[in-house]
């Protein structure tokens, strides 16, 4: 038989009685998988994990990084990733369809007076003549896949100037890049924080902006299951608070600029955490800050926006006709406009 003297005793009573009062504090902070991309439209998230505002919410969030959208949107329907932001797809639009997923807020929006997304030749095209979007008519313009938000965006420049062209489906971001730099697509769309340095080093050009096309595009979405939407309301009110708080200081810091350069390079700081992880911070700094476009305060969503893309998908024939926007769309967590 082993005895214990009253220290002894005392001491393990002790730590008992810690370790009772340490468990519902852990309990409390449950782990989920939120998918993002290396943007800074990405932010919300990004403020939310490093400024603590989902752990403050009772949620230990582990952030799982994609190359494309569509990815995206089935890891959500599988499970394997909990909430997410970026842009609608077809896929995601499909799994909607089937019961699986629902868009439940806004993260990204071209606005008026905002350095937004832009077109960009290959400096071969542009040699060539290819000097803007109304010269597009025959020209290669790269997408991820067919039913992405770049094929949306070129289908509209198209449709607006009234000329054809042809898309090529490369997968994956960095491919897009690759083949824009090497001249085997000639034009493409993507957000600042991308474009403007490409363009700046001589590779691309940019021809255009997106909001001359669309001015009110509701870039991207923050979405989850539809079992998450409708199961566990707590959770995903309390998920998209502490995301919107993030993008709140995001906007706070890089376009009103509250904190004058002091808070323009904090969050610099870490934004670069995930954002152009590869090059030193003086080098990511510029790009991170040219990319700075206005997330939608309190994640928003612009309905009309997303009746616009849902319409595009089913003229393409990439989604079903029946499809309406309520199921797409769960509009009970966030405020909704129309612009």
């Amino acid at each position: 038989m082993t005895h214990f003297n009253r220290r002894q005793t005392l001491g393990l009573l002790g730590a008992a009685a810690g370790a009772s009062l340490a468990a519902p504090a852990i309990a409390m902070n449950k782990k989920i998988v939120v998918g993002a991309l290396r943007f800074t439209s990405h932010a919300g998230s990004f403020v939310a994990v490093e400024r603590n505002y989902f752990a403050e919410a009772g949620l230990d969030v582990e952030l799982r990084f994609f190359e494309a959208a569509q990815p995206m949107a089935v890891a959500i329907a599988s499970g394997d990733v909990d909430y997410a932001v970026t842009a609608v797809s077809g896929g995601l639009i499909s799994l909607a369809d089937k019961g699986a997923i629902k868009v439940i807020g806004g993260a990204l929006s071209e606005e008026a007076g905002i350095d937004g997304q832009k077109i960009l030749a290959s400096d071969a095209a542009f040699q060539a003549g290819l000097t803007s979007p109304a010269m597009l008519a025959g020209k290669k313009f790269g997408v991820t896949q067919a039913g992405s938000s770049f094929h949306y965006m070129g289908s509209k420049v198209a449709e607006k100037e009234g000329i054809e062209m042809s898309f090529t489906p490369l997968q994956k971001v960095g491919a897009v890049i690759g083949a824009l730099k090497s001249g085997q697509i000639d034009a493409w769309s993507i957000v600042p924080h991308i474009a403007k340095p490409l363009a700046g080093s001589g590779a691309v050009h940019i021809i255009g902006n997106i909001s001359d096309y669309l001015p009110s595009y509701q870039v991207t979405t923050v979405f989850t299951s539809a079992s998450n939407a409708s199961d566990e309301k707590g959770q995903t009110g309390d998920f998209l608070a502490a995301y919107a708080k993030g993008a709140g200081d995001y906007n706070s810091a890089m376009i009103d600029r509250a904190g004058g350069d002091d808070g323009e390079a904090a969050m610099v700081d870490l934004i670069h955490k995930y954002v152009y992880t590869d090059r030193p911070r003086e080098k990511a700094a510029p790009s991170i800050i040219n990319g700075t476009m206005r997330l939608n305060e309190g994640a928003k969503l612009n309905v009309a926006s997303m009746a616009d893309q849902l319409a595009w998908f089913q003229a393409e024939d990439l989604v079903g006709k029946d499809i309406t926007l309520d199921t797409l769309l769960d509009t009970s967590y966030v405020e909704t406009f129309e612009a």
